[in-house]
């Protein structure tokens, strides 16, 4: 193996102990829960209640951190916060909804007015 390479992959034993520990572990579980789901209708009211919740609780941390911010983020502005925030909404509607649109662009928003602002 070259130097860069070695470099770059650090100590074999760690990577060795982040795949047991780390990957293994948790794709049992999504291959557990894709062998069970693969039959569950997307529009049933069990997994309607389900996105509910999981949008429930991406509303409450974006709120928490919103109001109390941890760590690096209490060195942000608020109005840059609630900028970030409003700019992720605003993509959140205009991608007809995408969850992920939305939160990736509140985070493009933040960083780079974090950045602007030096």
């Amino acid at each position: 193996m070259s130097d860069w390479l070695a470099n770059f992959l650090g100590d074999p034993h760690a990577l060795l102990v982040l795949v047991i520990a780390g990957f293994l572990p948790n794709e049992v579980w999504r291959m557990l829960g894709l062998w069970l789901g693969g039959g569950v209708d997307e529009g049933s009211e069990v997994l309607v209640w389900v996105r509910a919740v999981a949008t429930a609780i991406l509303a409450g941390v974006i709120a928490q951190i919103l109001v109390q911010p941890p760590g690096a983020l209490a060195s942000v502005p608020d109005w840059l916060r609630y900028g970030a925030v409003a700019a992720g909404f605003a993509v959140f509607m205009l991608t007809r909804r995408s969850i992920f649109a939305g939160v990736v662009s509140g985070e493009v928003a933040l960083v780079a007015g974090k950045w602007w602002l030096g």
